[in-house]
């Protein structure tokens, strides 16, 4: 019985820098995120006008994705996306984390980092969310999305598409298309950040889980950029 007690307490202890590190990954993602929004919609010229994320159903944003390529292509990242409780009031509900993955195949070198802003447009844009993944350009329509005075106008992109994709990169926002990108659920970090299993449907969907403290920066943002 001693043997199997201090197994277990090696076991703890050795998971103990695991938990931590993912602990600080989240936070880090929800910090970063929250500062991609602000700028985004701050940009002098060239940025996101508000009124296309007070359209939003659903915001994600993914920092740092990576995208590398030696003959062939592929691309990582993990964030985090809230969708709106009520569009009248402009409430947004508790933060599901995301994974973002993918390839594509070509003659290509070179990587580079970028970080990546989704608009999802129309209400029937939340159901994907919802799956254990989706396929961008195959399960959902997505689009370069518009900036500066170009959002401004009535697009057929801005009208059409349900998901509305954004770069940065070097400190320069642009549109960018993602076609074939796959997105689920990041369920270690939805554990981590909740401290206990949790689904995307309670978090997106019934929207009755309760914020933790070091999202609530991250849900502010958005309030306040869609108000």
């Amino acid at each position: 019985m001693q043997k199997i007690v201090l197994m277990l307490s090696l076991v703890l202890f050795l998971c103990r820098p695991i938990f931590a590190d993912l602990n600080e990954k989240v936070a880090d993602r929800l910090w970063v995120s929250t500062t991609i929004i602000n700028e985004l919609t701050n940009a002098p010229e060239g940025g996101l006008p508000k009124s296309l994320i007070q359209r939003a159903e659903c915001v994600a944003v993914i920092p740092g994705v990576k995208k590398v390529a030696f003959g062939f292509g592929g691309r990582y990242g993990r964030g985090v996306v809230s969708c709106k409780q009520d569009q009248g009031t402009g409430k947004w509900g508790p933060p599901s984390m995301i994974a973002l993955g993918g390839g594509s195949f070509g003659f290509q070198f070179g990587g580079q980092s970028i970080d990546l802003v989704m608009l999802f447009m129309t209400p029937d844009s939340l159901k994907y969310l919802l799956r254990d993944k989706v396929t961008i350009g195959g399960d959902v329509a997505a689009a370069v999305g518009p900036l500066g005075r170009e959002a401004s106008a009535q697009t057929s992109a801005s009208l059409s598409s349900e998901i509305l994709a954004y770069s940065r990169s070097r400190g320069l926002f642009a549109g960018i298309s993602i076609k074939g990108a796959v997105l689920r659920p990041d369920k270690d970090a939805n554990a981590n950040l909740y401290k206990r299993s949790v689904n995307a449907r309670e978090l997106l969907d019934q929207g009755k889980v309760e914020i933790p403290e070091v999202a609530k920066k991250f849900i502010d943002m958005l309030t306040s950029v869609s108000n």
